[in-house]
């Protein structure tokens, strides 16, 4: 789980987020303590609270007073809307720049993506819908 070269806690806060989008950690449901999170990962507990601090900080995460961080309502979603959007910047922009030079119109794109998204579900031995 830990990368070269990434902060620790963003990572932290990246494998938090990524517990949420996927829904095994859900809205209004407490989140590992930081010293869990630090033990878990063995490294500081201050490096695991930065992480957990920015999730509060983008509201993501709330504190309950004497009981621990909690997800907060509507915080799948404002995730999935921040990875829908990284999404279109890295992926689908590029992808309309290089389509527009090849004089693909939207239409085109949609017809390849069809083609391809039926050639992975046959890959994988699942029958096209």
């Amino acid at each position: 789980m830990i990368e070269e070269g990434k902060p620790l806690f963003l990572q932290i806060a990246e494998q938090i987020e990524d517990s949420i989008v996927d829904g095994s950690l859900a809205e209004e449901a407490q989140a590992p303590s930081t010293n869990e999170l630090a033990s878990f990962y063995r490294i500081n507990p201050a490096t695991a609270a930065k992480g957990v601090a920015m999730l509060t900080d983008k509201g993501v995460l709330y504190k309950r007073r004497g009981i621990g961080m909690f997800v907060a309502e509507g915080a799948r979603d404002m995730l999935l809307g921040e990875r829908r959007s990284a999404f279109a910047d890295r992926y689908i922009d590029p992808l309309l720049a290089e389509a527009r030079t090849l004089g693909l119109g939207p239409e085109d794109l949609a017809d390849l993506l069809r083609q391809r998204a039926a050639q992975t579900t046959i890959a994988e031995g699942k029958t096209p819908a």
